[in-house]
């Protein structure tokens, strides 16, 4: 089971980016999908989660302006990205809970991507 992100990039205070992220593999289910954020000489951070059936959670300080979103046919998570601010520079993580045949207790396990870099500046 992999995932693979894409979409990160560089953008001008107050632009817009769109993450994706989808989930390959031999799996049986993805279930919740979130994306997480690092700064530099931070710790790693949730950003917004989703379920498999669409309900969403937001960190305080993205709600607004970060939309998260799932297209289930795809296996793929999105995030959409506006009025950014220098503050969201940061590598940018997606996870999700993924049941294979071997392992589907509490709905699997956690995977992560590879990570990447969003940096917002002028």
């Amino acid at each position: 089971v992999q995932l693979q992100a894409s979409g990160g990039g560089l953008v001008q205070p107050g632009g817009s980016l769109r993450l994706s992220c989808t989930a390959s593999g031999s799996f049986v289910s993805v279930n919740d999908m979130a994306w997480c954020r690092q700064a530099p000489g931070q710790q790693r951070e949730l950003v917004a989660s989703i379920t498999s059936d669409g309900s969403t959670n937001y960190q305080d300080s993205v709600k607004g302006r970060l939309t998260i979103s799932r297209d289930n046919a795809k296996n793929t998570v999105y995030l959409q990205m506006s009025s950014l601010k220098p503050e969201d520079t940061a590598v940018y993580f997606c996870n999700a809970r993924i049941a294979t045949l071997f392992f589907r207790l509490n709905g699997g396990k956690d995977y992560w991507g590879q990570g990447t870099l969003v940096t917002v500046q002028r």
